[in-house]
Formats: structure tokens, C-alpha cells, sequence
């Protein structure tokens, strides 16, 4: 199906159970226990040994020698794949940093060896008697370091080669930034950094690795089926047509599960070489270094303004760096569509770093840029004099998208949201002098932002089968990463089949599969459900041929068809199977398809300790047709988590010296818990872009993540008159700053 102008009226605008608030379908398997993640796979293959992966201990350099003459003589040990022994192998979709074979170290944690034995204790035990030695060589490890022109400092008007040695998106200019700039009567110039982060999903990655002659088959833990195929023939020299993934249930992933990790590679290796089933699971501590995180940003605002508020020069460069000095986090992503302003200046520089992988979690680039962008947008507000709410409703655009002349939003309900949410939230309420609400010992503030997260689409295709029972029967290599997948994608098929949900089972993850969007960058419940509905389409047709109706003026509904003055059970077609994908035209690149949000945050601070409480965080959204609003609001709340633990808590530590980051384990790596976040409401306007999709649905599940630490930020600054822009947010930064207690 080619999906070539916006959708008008169809059966989605009238659904009884797309929609609709509905339990997830893979729930009960979940807290039973009895969903098989991948390295719980007992019984997908036999006679499985287990593997330890061995990591650099060095952060740069070369393996001068390896001794696993030990670990082969250890008890119970099958096979040791030692890195120098094997040639370099390839690279696949998406990989930043060598994944196995040779000598050279590009960084700390990488893959140098795999230990194979009948116990995970006993491979654990023979990986600690490899013996190592290293020709250890400089490198570079600091941000701040290495991106010369992030200190504010200097007026850069994007003419600059933005120093050396960096990678530097082509500045973009829109009219003349310096001179609006330097001639606004209200102006912000400030400087915000992020640090490192660790996706730290629950379930580590794992793989289990089994050769039947040429052929490997890979059950594993993987958000993308069907690029990871893909690269897995090129990483191991293979065709294609041999490798097989399958990953039906993902403990989750933020997007460090995209591309092919070492885990998959080894296993892959090691299972050649013990000419048996292996399984690897990464264990904790190496995670953070060996696979990849979310790289830090230096943040440079410049916001010129008249004394009306309304926007005149809108500048933001961000410096982030990486391995190959080219892929970075782009921390300017939503700034061309955010706000209203004719003279603009983005630009977004990478530099060489010789830390682990960068690339993408949750919201690349859109996720730490509100973290600027927005409170900038308070600091302007309150050098104009101007409500926070108003100042962006003032500098609302109207038309073209500001940032990309020529461009038409397809939909945007922003101001909506922010005065829908003012009103629940209570914004009235707000005091808008900082540090003047007190709550006894707590110094109390409340906080907002704006956010935004595009809301692209891929190409998806299903397979769908109708029993003879009447059931159906939908397979694609769709993935659920914890997001609801299932569930959505069985309410479409049961929508536009016309039966009830309870007769559609699903079957996902699987690359024998018709390949789908997979689970990335909020494309995949929009792509897939347009996807199983093309399929559906398809089986409709091939029904109405069985039948001899024309299908498209068909009626399905209640596990019957009505067509003129003729019906029939859908039992009467028997069975059949029809498979279809859609295919996004082109029609929508004159659009920006985005999703928007206004996030609203109150905080208290403890005028002795400096400790912080979230007392209550509110997300009003604008994500087009809310497919299921119970998975939907399941998917804003964690986001809104992940935002918080972002603004006030979650950093990786780098030890500057060798290169790596400190605090590799969920130990020392913070996140959010139960008492953090106490209490959270979500409010869809549920809007319908007839531009997105043929369901007129868009993504929700990085949207979450865009805005909320802003919020609280700004709600610290409420609470306190201290505005910090060093993330996260951590009491050290601003306790000997608090307001002298009474």
C-alpha cells in the first residue's frame, strides 16, 4: 500500500476498539515469568554453553600480548576466542566502535576475548586468568578539552571552522543572526552542559548463537530485526539468507539495542568455535563501556528578543563528541520548529573522543537540547518581564516552520497544551518571584516547558492470516521493547477485520517475518499499525474475491460482512493469507510531522539539606490518534522518569585520566526510584494528523522525555532564585547558594 496523500474519513474515525484503553495482550506471560527473553531460551536450542565476554583494560591502544593458555586448561572450558587470533571483523548499521577481532583498542570495555565453558561460573572463573599486556597510548577524553569554542565567549556568527580536531555541521543561517542579536533590547547568552548517560534498561544484552552448517541463527535482544540481519552479513562476510533473528520480547532497550552489540558478534564467534550453542549475556558492569551511551553536550543559547517578548534572533550550537568525530547528539534538533524567529543560527559541532560508543538513547539530541532550550526560554521570560507561559505562546509561529522555510506543519497543538495544562496544573498558583513560596522547611517552585520530538515513519509490512475458525493470525518482525506492540497491532488487526481482540494473536520479533519499522526513534507503533493494515487490506481483498464482493465498500464487523444487501460469516471465506506493507510518499516531506507537549513540574527544596522532591509532574500531549491510551500513558510516565533521573540525578561519571566511565553498574549509576516520583498525570488532546498516517496516528514514546527536565529545572530556579546550568541538578552545585533560612 502507498500511502501518497493525507488519509480522509475512514473506519478508524468511528473504532470500537483501536483506540480504546486496552490491558496488554503479552501482560499475563510478563508477570508470570513466562515471557522468554532471549537468554532465556532453554529450549530454543540444545546442549547451549555459556559465554564471558573479556573487556579492554585500557582505553586506547594495542594488545601487546594474550595468555589463555590458563583459561583453555581451566575446568569445564570448551573455547576461548582470543581477539588477536581473529582478523578485525566487519562493521554493521550504526556501529561507532570495532566490535571484536584484532589488536587495536579504540576503547575501554572493548570486546578482547570470550571465554566458552559448560557454567557461566566457569566461564567467569577461566575469563579472570587471561593474562594481558598493553602498549596503552594517549587519548582524548574531555569535552570540554577538545571543543575549543563551547565557552561562550566568543560572538560565532557560523563563518568559524569550529577549532580542531572537530566535525562541524554546516552552520545554518536564516537572515542575520549577529546583527538581531546585537541589536535586541532583551537578550540571553548562556552556556549548558549534559553529561554522558547510560541507557540502563533492565535486561542486559543477550544473545544465544546456533550454526546448522552455514547457516546462524541468533535469538537474541534486539529493537531493529531487520537492519541487524542486515548487519550481521556484513560484520560476519555472510550472505544474508543465512542469519536468522529472533527476538519476541525485549526487557527493554532506549535505543541501545538498535544496532548489533558485541554480544550477538560473540556468540556468534564462540559458537563457531565450540561447534556448539552458546549464550552470552553482557554482564552489568561492562554495559556502560563496552556498548554505548548518550553522549554529553556543551549547550550554547543565545535568545534576542523586543520587550514585547516576541522572538527576533534565535542562536543554539551544540558541541558533543565521539569516536569517529562525525555522529554525535545533535542538542538542536527541535530548535528550528519550536518558535517563532526570523534570524536564526544552529549549528551542531562533533569532536574526537577516544571514550566508548556514543549513539542514540531515548530522543537523541531532542532529549538533553529542551534541557537548554527551554530554560533558556525562562531566563528570556524573566528578562522581559513576561509570564513563562506567555512568552511562548507570544512566539508561537504561524505558517511555514521558522526554521525550515518552505516547510508546513501538518499538525501542531502546542498552545493548546500549554493552556490546557496551565489551567489543570494550577499555573495561576505560581509565585512568580523566586524563592518567596515556603512550605515549612521546603522552599517550593513550580516549573514549565515546551517539547517536541519529531514523529517520522518507515516503511512496514505484515503478514495476516484468517483461520478457518475465524481467528486471525498477524506476524511481523515488529518488535516490543516493553512499549505495547502486541497489543496495538492486534486492535488494528481486529479493527479492520471487524472481530473481536480476543481472536487475534500476534507473533513478532522473528526475521522469517515480513520485515517491519522496528522499535526506533517513536516510528514504530505508527509505522507497524499502518503496516498490519495494509496487510489487512490486503486480506479484505482477497476475501471479497473469495466471495465475489468488492471489498472496499465492504462492511466488517462482528465477525461478519456486510456488502449492499448481501452478508456473510467470515468463516465463509475460509482460509487465507495475505501479506502487504505500506510505504510513506514523498508527499510528506513539504511537512514537518512532529509531536508536541507542554510539561509542567512543582518541586520542593529543602531549605537545610538542598535535596529535592518532586511533589507532582504534569504532561499535556499532542501525539496525534492515541492508538491505546493506557500504553500510551504508560509509555509519557516512563519517559517523564527518564527526564527526571536526566535533570536531577543520572550521570556518567568519565575518569578523565584513562578514559572510561567510572561508574559502570547500576550501583553507582543513579536512576529514579518509587519515592522520587510521586506523582504524575498525562492528558492527551488526541488529535488526528491525516498527514501521518493512514490510522492518523504518530509516535508518543520519546515525546515523554522532551521537556520535563527543563521543567523541573525551572521549577528549582522557582524554588530557590538558583539557576544551574551544569545537568544534572545536584545539591552540591547550588547548596552553599540557598536563601538564608529565617
Amino acid at each position: 500500500m502507498d500511502f501518497n496523500q493525507p488519509a480522509g474519513a475512514n473506519l478508524f474515525d468511528n473504532a470500537t476498539v483501536l483506540g480504546k484503553s486496552t490491558p496488554r495482550i503479552d501482560g499475563p506471560l510478563k508477570t508470570a515469568g513466562m515471557a522468554p527473553y532471549a537468554y532465556e531460551r532453554h529450549d530454543a536450542v540444545a546442549n547451549q554453553a555459556y559465554g564471558y565476554i573479556v573487556g579492554s583494560a585500557i582505553a586506547k591502544g594495542r594488545i601487546a600480548s594474550m595468555d589463555v593458555a590458563a583459561a583453555r586448561r581451566a575446568p569445564g572450558v570448551v573455547a576461548v576466542v582470543a581477539a588477536p587470533d581473529v582478523a578485525p571483523v566487519g562493521k554493521g548499521q550504526g556501529n561507532v566502535a570495532p566490535l571484536f577481532g584484532g589488536r587495536d583498542i579504540a576503547h575501554y570495555h572493548q570486546a578482547i576475548a570470550v571465554v566458552v565453558a559448560e557454567t557461566f561460573e566457569q566461564a567467569r572463573a577461566a575469563a579472570a586468568l587471561i593474562r594481558t599486556d598493553y602498549e596503552r597510548a594517549s587519548g582524548a577524553f574531555d569535552l570540554a578539552r577538545v571543543a575549543p569554542s563551547a565557552d561562550g565567549n566568543e560572538q560565532d556568527d557560523g563563518a568559524g571552522d569550529g577549532g580542531d580536531p572537530q566535525s562541524q555541521q554546516t552552520p545554518k543561517l536564516i537572515g542575520d543572526f549577529a546583527g538581531a542579536f546585537a541589536a535586541a533590547p532583551v537578550k540571553v547568552d548562556a552556556t549548558y552542559t549534559t553529561p554522558d548517560e547510560s541507557h540502563a534498561m533492565m535486561e542486559p544484552h543477550a544473545t544465544i548463537a546456533a550454526w546448522d552448517g552455514d547457516r546462524l541463527t541468533l535469538w537474541t535482544s534486539n529493537q531493529m530485526i531487520a537492519w541487524s540481519k542486515r548487519s550481521m552479513a556484513k560484520i560476519l562476510d555472510m550472505p544474508e539468507a543465512n542469519i536468522r533473528l529472533d527476538s519476541p520480547y525485549i526487557g527493554g532497550g532506549f535505543g541501545s539495542k538498535l544496532f548489533v552489540r558485541a554480544d550477538a558478534v560473540c556468540a556468534a564467534l564462540a559458537a563457531k568455535q565450540a561447534r556448539r550453542p552458546v549464550k552470552i549475556a553482557l554482564q552489568r558492569p561492562l554495559i556502560a563501556n563496552n556498548t554505548a551511551h548518550r553522549h554529553a553536550t556543551i549547550q550554547r543559547i543565545r535568545l534576542g528578543a523586543g520587550r514585547d517578548g516576541k522572538i527576533t534572533a534565535i542562536g543554539h550550537e551544540c558541541w558533543s563528541g565521539n569516536l569517529d568525530g562525525q555522529s554525535g547528539e545533535d542538542g538542536t534538533a527541535q530548535t528550528p520548529v519550536l518558535y517563532a524567529g526570523a534570524n536564526r543560527l544552529i549549528a551542531s559541532r562533533v569532536a574526537h573522543l577516544d571514550l566508548p560508543e556514543g549513539n542514540a538513547m531515548r530522543a537523541p539530541g531532542e532529549a538533553v537540547g529542551h534541557l537548554a532550550l527551554e530554560v533558556a526560554m525562562d531566563e528570556l521570560a524573566e528578562a522581559a518581564g513576561m509570564d513563562p507561559i506567555a512568552l511562548r505562546l507570544a512566539n508561537e509561529p504561524t505558517g511555514e516552520v521558522p526554521g525550515s522555510p518552505g516547510k508546513r506543519y501538518s499538525d501542531r497543538n502546542l498552545s493548546r497544551c500549554l493552556t490546557h495544562g496551565a489551567e489543570r496544573f494550577g499555573w495561576s498558583r505560581r509565585n512568580a518571584t523566586p524563592a518567596a513560596n515556603r512550605d515549612g522547611r521546603w522552599l517550593v517552585g513550580m516549573g514549565v516547558a515546551a517539547g517536541y520530538r519529531g514523529a517520522p515513519t518507515q516503511k512496514s509490512a505484515a503478514r495476516v492470516r484468517l483461520q478457518a475458525d475465524g481467528s486471525l493470525v498477524v506476524k511481523t518482525d515488529m518488535t516490543d521493547i516493553g512499549t505495547g506492540s502486541y497489543t496495538i497491532i492486534a486492535q488494528t488487526a481486529a479493527e479492520t477485520m471487524g472481530v473481536p481482540l480476543d481472536r487475534v494473536s500476534v507473533r513478532l520479533g522473528d526475521s522469517a517475518f515480513p520485515a517491519a519499522a522496528g522499535s526506533g526513534g517513536q516510528w514504530g507503533a505508527a509505522s507497524s499499525t499502518a503496516g498490519v493494515y495494509a496487510a489487512c487490506v490486503a486480506l479484505r481483498q482477497k476475501i471479497g474475491e473469495r466471495l465475489g464482493f468488492a471489498a472496499d465498500g465492504a462492511t466488517f464487523a462482528g465477525g461478519r460482512i456486510s456488502a449492499g444487501d448481501r452478508s456473510w460469516a467470515l468463516t465463509d471465506a475460509g482460509t487465507q493469507v495475505a501479506e502487504d506493507g505500506i510505504t510513506f510518499g514523498k508527499f510528506q516531506q513539504d511537512y514537518d510531522i512532529g509531536t508536541y507537549a507542554a510539561h509542567f513540574a512543582e518541586v520542593a527544596v529543602d531549605a537545610f539539606t538542598g535535596v529535592t522532591r518532586i511533589r507532582r509532574m504534569l504532561a499535556v500531549c499532542d501525539a496525534g490518534r492515541i492508538l491505546n491510551p493506557m500504553s500510551a500513558r504508560s509509555q509519557v510516565i516512563g519517559a517523564m522518569v527518564m527526564a527526571a533521573g536526566g535533570a536531577l540525578m543520572e550521570e556518567l561519571a568519565v575518569d578523565t585520566r584513562f578514559g572510561f566511565f567510572v561508574n559502570h553498574d547500576l550501583a553507582g549509576y543513579e536512576v529514579p526510584v518509587h519515592l522520587d516520583i510521586p506523582q504524575q498525570e498525562v492528558v492527551f488532546l488526541d488529535t488526528a494528523d491525516a498527514v501521518a498516517t493512514p490510522l492518523k496516528a504518530k509516535g508518543v514514546g520519546e515525546l515523554g522525555i522532551c521537556g520535563p527536565g527543563a521543567a523541573i529545572a525551572n521549577a528549582i530556579y522557582n524554588a530557590t532564585g538558583i539557576r544551574v546550568r551544569e545537568y544534572p541538578l545536584t545539591l552540591d552545585k547550588y547548596l552553599d547558594r540557598l536563601p538564608q533560612i529565617a
